[in-house]
């Protein structure tokens, strides 16, 4: 078992290679508040190296997931602006970048990063769902990009939105001010999977962590990896390296484990605990 320092607006608990963290600001609907952000990055660049933990799963305390940043965090910043010597780096700039450096953090993880969602999902929420690698809404979430309407601009988050749910979409949400509820999000490609009752947000996710549980944990980081660089580097160059990635994983423990696994028709020993389901897919 993994040992974290405490967190003030963070709750963390960890169920076997599962991480559960919780934003856990419910008076402020956790709102993201700078602590909240640094903790984050904490927690993340701990895990990071720590092969106990495959799969870390985000979701809010109270009903909801994340309000956006926190107005408290954002009038501090003001002050400390009205007080700054000549020269010296926006506070401004300095509380928008941290949570574009931790974001940026989330999305590069070599683990498997699970969103649940509910009530409030709206500005720095909204961009924590776009770096998610799986996105499960329940019935109560309500997202939006409210930024616009509030005179200032999705900084940070932007660049993740239309990656995630592509420019013209993005256009649309940002633009607009818009907000839209589970069954939209789904249909854009924001979330994966929305789920009409609280209970079948739990069975998702459950069968979601067995599905991680079955992929082994080198190949499904290196796989994560190599999906990030997709459209930032020359086709050709990238294919070549991942040939020798493909080589060299055929070659390894886990390559080895996982096809002989295969063949002897049982889980391979990163999934010594989980059963084949009823359809014989082994």
């Amino acid at each position: 078992m993994t040992h974290f320092p405490h967190c003030d607006t963070l709750a963390l608990d960890q169920h076997g290679p599962a991480l559960h963290v919780t934003l856990n600001r419910p008076d402020a609907r956790n709102a993201m508040s700078l602590a909240m952000v640094a903790e984050l990055a904490a927690v993340f660049q701990q895990i990071e190296h720590d092969p106990a933990i495959r799969a870390v799963v985000l979701r809010g305390a109270g009903g909801h997931f994340c309000a956006g940043g926190d107005i408290k965090d954002m009038a501090s910043a003001r002050s400390q602006r009205a007080e700054a010597d000549a020269g010296e780096p926006d506070p401004f700039y300095r509380l928008n970048r941290a949570f574009g450096e931790m974001i940026q953090q989330v999305n590069e993880s070599s683990k498997v990063v699970i969103a649940v969602l509910e009530g409030a999902v709206m500005g720095g929420g909204f961009g924590l769902v776009c770096v998610s690698d799986l996105a499960l809404a329940g019935p109560t979430a309500r997202f939006g990009m409210p930024e616009t309407s509030l005179g200032v601009i999705p900084a940070q988050i932007a660049p993740f939105v239309v990656a995630r749910i592509g420019l013209t979409q993005t256009r649309r949400l940002a633009l607009l001010g818009l907000r839209i509820d589970g069954n939209e999000a789904c249909r854009l490609g924001l979330v994966h999977q929305f789920c009409d009752t609280h209970e079948q947000v739990d069975t998702a996710l459950d069968t979601a962590l067995g599905q991680v549980l079955r992929c082994a944990p080198k190949a499904t980081a290196a796989t994560k990896a190599l999906l990030h660089r997709v459209g930032h580097e020359p086709m050709g160059g990238l294919l070549d390296d991942a040939a020798r990635q493909f080589a060299g994983a055929i070659a390894s423990d886990e390559g080895v484990e996982g096809t002989l696994a295969f063949v002897q028709k049982r889980p391979p020993s990163w999934a010594a605990n989980h059963q084949p389901d009823a359809t014989g897919d082994r």
